[in-house]
C-alpha cells in the first residue's frame, strides 16, 4: 500500500469548494498566468520570455503539442503555456548545497508540487550506492560511469530509456540511435501511457497513427465533435480555433462526463469580444456521457446514419466507399444486428436523444472529431476509435477540406519523438534507413513499452533505467510496484530540468543530469544551435532559447547523448556492432543531425532549408493529402467491433484520473483547480451527489479510495489510496474522477487496454472506505509540520 506523502491536501479544513464555473480563459487567467510567471521569474524575465513564445524566431511553449498558425499573435501563449514557461525560466535554482541539506528520505516525504517549486538543476549530481544524500559528480564522471554500467551488461535488454514528449527531434534522434547501437528496442515513452490507442486504431484503420487534419481544416469544418477531451485546461489555445470554427458557422458537440468550462464559453483575451461581450459560446450540444460509453455513441451514430440512408438514399458517399475503403459489409451487417437496448445502457441517453445527435452527423458535409485521453485509456480504446474511423467514413469524411480526425496530443513534442523513432515497435522500413545511414545492424526484436518495463523491473529483468526527460515515477500506473521496480535497479539515470519524484525513487546509485529547457540558449563549438519540433498536426519547426542557461557548462539533451554515443561507440572498447557518426560533429552542429534525419526518415528532405526563416515543414499524411491509405489492402478500412463498456458492480464507483488546472501531465503549479471550484488542496474526488448520499457517507466527508480488479489469475486485487474529500460534482450516476499522480496507485499494472497496453486510466472500479474518526486532521497537521520543518 502506498501511503501519501505528507500534504496540506489531506487537511479537510484547508479545502474549499465553490460552484465550478461556466467560462474560461479571460482576465481571470491573464492575471493568474502573470502572478505565476512574476512569482517565478519577475517582471523583466517574465517580458522577454513570454514575448518569445511559439514565435517564428523565438522557442516552442513547453507545454502542449497545439499547432500555431502562420500569423500569430504578440502574446502567442494561453495560462497554462506560460505557467509552463515560468517553470522552466525561474530563477530558483537547485545546486549542491540543496542536496547536501536534504536527505532522500526527506526529499521522498514531499509531493511532487513542492520539489517541482525548488527550482532548476543546475550540476550533475550522483547518490552513490548505500548513501542518503546525492554528491557532485564532473560531467565527465557521470556520462563515464552510465557508459561503464551499460558497458557491463549481460544483455542489452537490461537496459531500459524512456523519453519524455518534451525531447527535441535532434535529441529523440540521437537517443533512439544510442539505444539501438546498444542492441536493443526498449524505448518506452509517454507516447504508450496516452495516445497509443489512437495510434494502434489509426494505423489499422486508415495506415497512418497521426491525425488527418491541418488547422485550416478545424476553421474549416461544419461539425466538431470534441470527445474524451478537455481542451479548457489541458489545451487552451484549442479554443482559439474552436471559436474561429464557430465564427465560420460551425457547430460544436462537447462529449464528456464532466461539464468543462472550456467548452461551454470561452472569454478571449485577445479580442474585445473576449473581454467586455461575454466571449463565445462554444459547444450546441453538451453530451454528459458515461465513463467508456464513448464506443456505444459512435456505433450508434453509425446506425442511424445507415437506418438513414437505406430508407431514403444520399446520406453515405458511395462513390467514397466503392474507391476507397474495404470492409463496408461486413461493417453494415454488425451494425444492423446491435439492438439500441445495449447502446443506451452504455451511454446513459435514449434512443431519441443518440439519433438527434446522429441527426447533426447527417447534415454535416466536412465532420471532424477531435479527442484525448477519455478516449483512449480504457480497456476497450482501440475498438471505440475504431467507431470513430467508421462513423468518419461512411460520409466520405477523411481527405476531405474541413473533415477527418483530430487525436490532439499532450506534450510538444510527443509526435515528433515517436516520428524520430522513439518507440518500442519500430517498422522494418525505419531500421533499415537506419542501417544505411550509419553502417549497422539495428536490433529488429521489439523492445518494452511502458508497462512491459516496469514489469521487467519488477522481475529483476533490467538492472539500468535512464530517463530523457520526464517524471517516470509519478506518470506510471501501479505506484508501489512501479517504485519498487526502480528501487531494483542498479542505476538510474534522470536527464532533467528540475527536480522530480523520479529523482527520489532511486535505484543502488542514480545520477542526475541537469539540461537545458526550451527557453535557454544553446551554443555550442558551432554557434548558437536550434532545435525543431513536432506538432499536433504533423508541421514541425525550429526553436530556440534566449535565455543564459541556469550554469555554466550545462549540457543540450542533444550534448548529453551525443557524449554518450562517443564513449559507447568510439574506440577501442566501443560496443559491437556499433552505428557510425562523428558524435563531436554532432554533438556541436544540430544542422549534422537534421542531415542524418533527412535521410533516413521519409518527409524530411531538405529538412534544412524548409525551416529556415520560421518556415513550417508539413510533413507528408497520406489520407489527408491524397486520400492514400498505407493499410494491409491499401484502402480505408471499416472494422467490426462487438460492443464493449463497463458494468459497475452494486456498490462501486467507476473512477477516471485527470489533471487540475494548475497542473501539466506530473507538473504541479498549484493546489487548486479555478475552473471545478476546488481552492487549495488535490486529494479530493468528484462524485455524484446522489452516489454520495446512497453510499453512505456525506459532503466534505474524508475517505480512502480502494481500487477493485480481477487478474487474469481470477484473484481480485486491491489498491489503497488514503485520505480523499468527498466533493459533490455533476458526474453521471456511477462515476467519479480524481486528480493523478495522487490516484495513479490505484491503477493496477495488467489492466490495461487491448492492442495498445496503454493503462486503464479511466476506468478504475472503486470503493470509498470512511476513515477512523480525526485520521484526516492528524494527517494534515503533520504534513505542517513536515512543510514547516523543510522549508525553515
Amino acid at each position: 500500500m502506498v501511503k501519501p506523502a505528507p500534504d496540506h491536501d489531506i487537511d479537510e479544513a484547508r479545502v474549499r469548494v465553490s460552484e465550478p464555473k461556466t467560462t474560461a480563459v479571460g482576465v481571470p487567467a491573464v492575471l493568474h498566468a502573470l502572478q505565476i510567471a512574476n512569482d517565478q521569474m519577475g517582471i523583466v524575465r517574465s517580458a522577454q520570455t513570454l514575448l518569445r513564445v511559439n514565435q517564428k524566431d523565438g522557442f516552442d511553449c513547453p507545454g502542449c503539442a497545439w499547432p500555431e498558425e502562420e500569423k500569430r499573435h504578440v502574446a502567442e501563449f494561453c495560462e497554462n503555456g506560460a505557467k509552463a514557461v515560468a517553470e522552466e525560466a525561474t530563477v530558483r535554482r537547485v545546486g549542491p548545497a540543496f542536496f547536501a541539506q536534504h536527505s532522500l528520505a526527506e526529499l521522498r516525504a514531499h509531493d511532487d508540487w513542492w520539489l517541482g517549486q525548488q527550482g532548476r538543476l543546475t550540476v550533475p549530481m550522483i547518490k552513490d550506492a548505500g548513501a542518503s544524500h546525492y554528491r557532485p559528480i564532473s560531467w565527465d564522471d557521470a556520462l563515464a560511469t552510465i557508459a561503464d554500467a551499460l558497458r557491463a551488461l549481460d544483455d542489452p535488454q537490461e537496459a531500459i530509456f524512456y523519453t519524455s514528449g518534451r525531447a527535441s527531434n535532434e535529441a529523440a534522434f540521437l537517443y533512439q540511435l544510442l539505444v539501438r547501437g546498444l542492441g536493443t528496442n526498449n524505448l518506452p515513452d509517454c507516447s504508450n501511457m496516452c495516445h497509443e490507442s489512437s495510434g494502434s486504431a489509426l494505423t489499422e484503420t486508415i495506415g497512418i497513427g497521426k491525425g488527418t487534419v491541418s488547422l485550416d481544416d478545424i476553421h474549416r469544418a461544419e461539425l466538431l465533435i470534441v470527445a474524451g477531451q478537455n481542451p479548457g485546461t489541458n489545451h487552451p489555445r484549442m479554443l482559439s480555433a474552436l471559436e474561429k470554427a464557430k465564427r465560420n458557422g460551425a457547430r460544436i458537440i462537447a462529449v464528456n462526463p464532466l461539464p468543462e468550462a472550456g467548452l461551454v464559453r470561452f472569454e478571449n483575451p485577445q479580442t474585445p469580444r473576449g473581454v467586455m461581450l461575454g466571449g463565445t459560446k462554444m459547444a450546441d450540444a453538451f453530451l454528459q456521457i458515461r465513463l467508456g460509453g464513448d464506443q456505444a455513441l459512435f456505433q450508434a451514430i453509425g446506425k442511424h446514419l445507415l437506418e438513414m440512408h437505406e430508407a431514403d438514399g444520399g446520406v453515405f458517399d458511395t462513390t467514397f466507399i466503392e474507391e476507397h475503403t474495404s470492409g463496408f459489409a461486413a461493417y453494415r451487417a454488425a451494425l444492423a444486428a446491435q439492438g439500441w437496448d445495449e447502446l443506451e445502457a452504455a451511454t446513459g441517453f435514449d434512443e431519441a436523444r443518440l439519433r438527434e445527435v446522429a441527426e447533426q452527423v447527417r447534415a454535416s458535409s466536412a465532420t471532424i472529431v477531435c479527442w484525448a485521453m477519455g478516449l483512449t485509456q480504457h480497456k476497450h480504446s482501440v475498438p471505440m476509435l475504431r467507431e470513430v474511423v467508421n462513423m468518419l467514413l461512411l460520409q466520405g469524411s477523411i481527405g476531405r477540406p474541413g473533415a477527418g480526425v483530430c487525436p490532439v496530443r499532450g506534450h510538444s513534442n510527443v509526435q515528433g519523438d515517436r516520428t524520430m523513432g522513439i518507440y518500442e515497435k519500430p517498422p522494418a522500413e525505419f531500421l533499415d534507413a537506419l542501417d544505411a545511414e550509419f553502417g549497422f545492424a539495428a536490433p529488429r526484436e521489439w523492445g518494452y513499452d511502458t508497462v512491459e518495463a516496469i514489469r521487467a523491473m519488477r522481475d529483476g529483468r533490467a538492472k539500468v533505467f535512464m530517463a530523457l526527460g520526464g517524471n517516470f515515477a509519478s506518470a506510471t500506473p501501479d505506484t508501489a510496484v512501479t517504485e519498487a521496480g526502480l528501487e531494483r535497479m542498479e542505476l538510474t539515470v534522470q536527464v532533467s530540468t528540475k527536480l522530480n519524484r523520479s529523482h527520489v525513487v532511486t535505484g543502488g546509485r542514480a545520477i542526475i543530469l541537469p539540461t537545458l529547457g526550451r527557453t535557454d540558449r544553446d551554443r555550442r563549438r558551432g554557434g548558437e544551435q536550434r532545435v525543431t519540433v513536432e506538432d499536433s498536426m504533423g508541421a514541425v519547426h525550429a526553436s530556440r532559447g534566449r535565455l543564459a542557461p541556469p550554469s555554466e557548462g550545462m549540457l543540450s539533451e542533444v550534448a548529453i547523448v551525443a557524449r554518450l554515443c562517443a564513449l559507447l561507440f568510439e574506440g577501442a572498447d566501443a560496443v559491437g556492432n556499433a552505428p557510425q557518426a562523428d558524435w563531436d560533429a554532432l554533438e556541436h552542429d544540430y544542422a549534422r543531425i537534421r542531415h542524418h534525419i533527412s535521410r533516413a526518415v521519409p518527409g524530411f528532405e531538405r529538412f534544412e532549408e524548409r525551416i529556415e526563416k520560421g518556415r513550417t515543414l508539413m510533413l507528408p499524411n497520406g489520407p489527408r493529402d491524397a486520400r492514400s491509405f498505407a493499410t494491409v489492402d491499401g484502402r480505408a478500412r471499416f472494422t467490426v467491433n462487438p460492443l464493449e463498456y463497463p458494468r459497475i458492480p452494486a456498490g462501486r464507483l467507476l473512477l477516471q484520473t485527470l489533471r487540475s488546472h494548475d497542473q501539466y501531465n506530473t507538473t504541479i503549479y498549484g493546489k487548486d483547480d479555478r475552473y471545478r471550484g476546488i481552492t487549495g488542496g488535490r486529494r479530493v474526488v468528484l462524485v455524484n451527489a446522489d452516489d454520495i448520499r446512497e453510499l453512505g457517507f456525506a459532503d466534505g466527508e474524508i475517505v480512502d479510495l480502494v481500487s477493485e480488479w480481477t487478474g487474469a489469475d481470477g484473484a481480485l486485487q486491491e489498491r489503497r489510496a488514503e485520505a480523499f474529500r468527498l466533493v459533490p460534482y455533476p458526474t453521471p450516476h456511477g462515476n467519479a474522477a480524481a486528480y493523478y499522480p495522487e490516484t495513479n496507485v490505484l491503477v493496477p499494472l495488467d489492466s490495461v487496454a487491448d492492442v495498445s497496453g496503454t493503462p486503464t486510466s479511466k476506468a478504475v472500479v472503486v470503493r470509498l472506505e470512511a476513515r477512523a474518526a480525526g485520521a484526516a486532521g492528524a494527517s494534515g497537521a503533520a504534513a505542517g509540520a513536515a512543510d514547516g520543518a523543510a522549508e525553515g
